[in-house]
């Protein structure tokens, strides 16, 4: 697998709140096999990744995946809203925002057939590990830190849904179609996230919980500063042969069929065409978890996603949910592949790269890694190649 499939999943007609753009996806038959049940967390999180290392964030919720087929029974579903912390006398929220202890990002549940993950926050961790070791050679250029805890801390930002222009409104008035089982975010008509999961009663509780997640930064830029985008319309020329109504309705199902093509061919080109590097995390019966990372590509103006998928046995997408890193992330990610194809040896990467080895280092600090460098070592080395 190396491509993300959305087969069975039919993009309907957008609808528009000033520069957010929201594309439903429809399921002629959802997968009644898996479902997922909201956990409320509501506060920042520490989960234990590993020995000595923990990934801190906001985490305000996480998602069980179900596929025990115990749905409907009392205890098995996860209680929809809920808040950690008690309010006040006048209904307002606590103060403080509590902090939880995660063990582990994928933890299976006590009962059988039950795993619970943390959405975004998976994909989010496979990012922030990327090489995360540093040099596997003690280069002299590397300083002490580099090769005794690597990139550790290491650190992104990103915005909560609520800090994106537009979104909170948007999802209010958004129509839920039935059969809709998830739906593409756009702001300024640039993929901003993309959110998939097996069942339309699913989609439904969790449609809410987008204005919760987290967005990079070239989705906030293009929200606050893109103007509004067009809204969706369906033009049927009439061209005489238009006499009854099952007329016009097929011609009404053809521009739902040309905008369905469109969106695919176009909008979620990138989305759909790039090839990922597929991660797979934790069998659930006959359904698989991934994480997956783009190949890290420069130029070319391409969107490049991080993010989390489950699939069924016969490769359907039952769970989708992506973050599109931001040009400086890719810039980061791409320079991280080179250092470690190289061995993190700055010349044999900065021929590779075919550039100088000052600029190379220029990179490198531009890229927030200039504390990992042996100031006194690279600056011999500048010295050296300039010679």
């Amino acid at each position: 697998m190396t491509r993300i499939d959305l087969a069975g999943l039919t993009a309907r007609p957008a609808q528009v709140w000033g520069g957010i753009r929201l594309v439903p996806l429809v399921r002629e038959e959802p997968l009644e096999g898996l479902r997922l049940h909201r956990r409320v967390y509501g506060g920042y999180g520490v989960v234990d990744v590993g020995p000595r290392t923990e990934y801190v964030s906001y985490i305000p919720h996480g998602l069980v995946a179900d596929w025990s087929g115990g749905q409907g029974q009392p205890g098995e579903s996860a209680a929809y809203g809920t808040r950690l912390g008690a309010y006040d006398a006048d209904g307002e929220p606590p103060p403080c925002i509590p902090v939880r202890r995660h063990h582990r990002l994928v933890k299976g549940e006590q009962r059988t057939g039950r795993v619970r993950f943390l959405p975004q926050h998976l994909a989010l961790e496979g990012y922030l590990a990327l090489h995360f070791g540093g040099p596997s050679i003690v280069w002299d250029e590397w300083s002490r830190q580099a090769v005794r805890q690597g990139l550790s801390p290491r650190a992104e930002d990103a915005y909560a849904g609520r800090r994106v222009r537009g979104l909170a409104e948007a999802l209010r008035v958004f129509e839920i179609h039935p059969g809709q089982c998830g739906v593409m975010v756009y702001a300024a008509d640039a993929l901003a996230a993309a959110f998939v999961v097996p069942h339309p009663d699913d989609y439904r509780a969790l449609h809410p919980s987008l204005i919760e997640d987290l967005y990079g930064e070239t989705v906030y830029q293009y929200a606050l500063y893109g103007a509004p985008v067009p809204e969706f319309t369906a033009r049927v020329p009439d061209t005489g042969g238009l006499r009854t109504l099952a007329d016009l309705r097929a011609a009404a199902r053809a521009q739902e069929r040309a905008w369905t093509e469109a969106h695919d061919g176009l909008m979620a080109r990138d989305l759909l065409q790039t090839p990922y590097a597929f991660e797979r995390v934790r069998r659930m019966g006959p359904y698989a978890l991934y994480r997956f990372l783009p190949p890290f590509l420069r130029g070319g103006g391409q969107e490049q996603h991080i993010g989390e998928l489950i699939t069924d046995h016969k490769g359907r997408t039952a769970y989708l949910k992506t973050f599109r890193l931001s040009e400086k992330q890719v810039r980061r990610g791409y320079l991280l592949r080179r250092l470690a194809d190289c061995d993190w040896h700055l010349g044999r990467t900065a021929e590779a790269l075919g550039t100088g080895y000052a600029e190379l280092v220029a990179r490198i600090r531009a890229a927030g890694f200039g504390s990992l460098l042996d100031a006194h070592a690279v600056a011999r080395g500048v010295k050296a190649h300039e010679t």
